[in-house]
């Protein structure tokens, strides 16, 4: 008898925003610029992506296309999303 799997989506098991947070502080800390739009697209979706849809006035589907790994968002768009998800992002010196 077969096994039946599913693939594993992070965003299911990230309802704390405290782990929201730090999944996008480290995804920052890492600096590639792919990785962080990722880290974006799991909490994007963990918290709801037709509401973040709403709050940014942006659709559906160019959200679901920037915050993929394979997306390129724009600086714009990035700081619509955190500022919707309710974060800031912050500089320190290194």
């Amino acid at each position: 008898m077969a096994i039946e799997t599913f693939p594993f989506d992070p965003a299911e098991y990230l309802g704390d925003p405290e782990a929201q947070a730090e999944l996008i502080a480290d995804a920052l800390a890492t600096g590639d610029a792919a990785y962080v739009a990722h880290a974006l697209g799991i909490v994007a979706r963990a918290r709801g992506m037709t509401q973040l849809a709403r709050d940014t006035g942006m659709s559906r589907e160019s959200l679901y296309k920037a915050l993929s790994p394979q997306g390129n968002p724009e600086l714009a768009t990035v700081l619509r999303v955190v500022q919707a998800l309710g974060f800031k992002l912050t500089a320190a010196a290194a």
